[in-house]
């Protein structure tokens, strides 16, 4: 008698926080953060590991209360070691970037590394990552594409990126500029600045497809109204020879002018021997018109 007691105290303890995590999802999902942080916390206090995930995301991004990196890091950590996919992602995050820890690439590791391996999309890619740039572990190209892939084909932007790069450069696969093309592709249409921009490059020197100086135009523009300066510097070149759209001195200046906000110096340069071959009004006019794309937020500028 005593131990079907405590079988049924058990199944009432379980109804009830389960209780409270559900209110607190339906609170969250209505934008009352305060109601739902404290729905969460009392289901997270007895031991419900997607309740405290949730309450860790609450504390790191300051939802219904003070943003609090070391208690979002106290909840995340208590959900991770108990198997918590979305916790053990965060946990990553958090170490990756140093918020209310200090920075470790190979806690960073573990985390995203047991995350991934249960299938959070979002820790394969950053897998991936790691693996790409040998932060917390040996770098291993291979090992990066195989992360990448199994996050890319699940739609994450990031992963479909750096996958395209891998194969634009022949890291961990052979080069091979059709993959690269498909990939950047995906991304691009996700509206990635880098994705774009590389894509533009691909069309631009014809790099496993026709060149089409249109098609590179049209992905430089994307990219460059993003405020991406490589891709503003591109379209700068674009206008100057002419390549893919009429011949235009004034957009390209405009166009060079804002990649150069960033004091890279050779935009700065290509600016100045565009500015050579106009005259002091369209110089002026091209000023003009910078001025007005960065106000617009590099918006509706050509």
């Amino acid at each position: 008698m005593k131990k079907l007691f405590v079988v049924c105290f058990m199944l009432i303890a379980n109804m009830a926080w389960a209780g409270d995590y559900e209110d607190g999802v339906a609170a969250y999902a209505k934008g009352n953060n305060e109601v739902a942080l404290e729905k969460f916390k009392k289901a997270a206090e007895q031991g419900n590991t997607e309740a405290q995930s949730y309450v860790g995301y609450m504390y790191q991004y300051g939802k219904g209360v003070a943003q609090n990196y070391a208690e979002g890091l106290k909840w995340y950590r208590m959900a991770a070691e108990q198997g918590n996919v979305s916790a053990q992602s965060y946990l990553g995050y958090m170490y990756s970037n140093a918020y209310g820890v200090a920075k470790n690439d190979i806690e960073a590791f573990k985390y995203y590394k047991l995350a991934a391996e249960q299938g959070n999309i979002s820790a394969q890619s950053e897998l991936g990552f790691m693996y790409q740039y040998g932060l917390g572990i040996e770098q291993n190209y291979s090992e990066a594409v195989k992360w990448y892939m199994l996050a890319a084909e699940q739609g994450n932007v990031h992963a479909q990126y750096n996958l395209g790069v891998l194969y634009d450069n022949g890291k961990g696969v052979t080069q091979n500029y059709k993959e690269a093309l498909k990939w950047y592709r995906l991304a691009a249409e996700q509206g990635c600045a880098d994705a774009q921009s590389d894509l533009g490059s691909i069309y631009y020197y014809g790099k496993g497809v026709v060149q089409i100086y249109a098609q590179a135009f049209k992905w430089y523009q994307l990219a460059a109204a993003q405020g991406l300066a490589e891709a503003q510097f591109n379209l700068g070149y674009l206008y100057l020879k002419g390549q893919g759209v009429a011949q235009n001195y004034v957009s390209a200046h405009m166009w060079f002018n804002l990649a150069a906000a960033n004091g890279n110096n050779s935009y700065i340069i290509a600016r100045d021997e565009a500015a050579k071959k106009m005259t002091p009004q369209q110089i002026a006019q091209a000023q003009e018109l910078a001025s007005k794309c960065q106000a617009n937020n590099f918006k509706n500028c050509d």
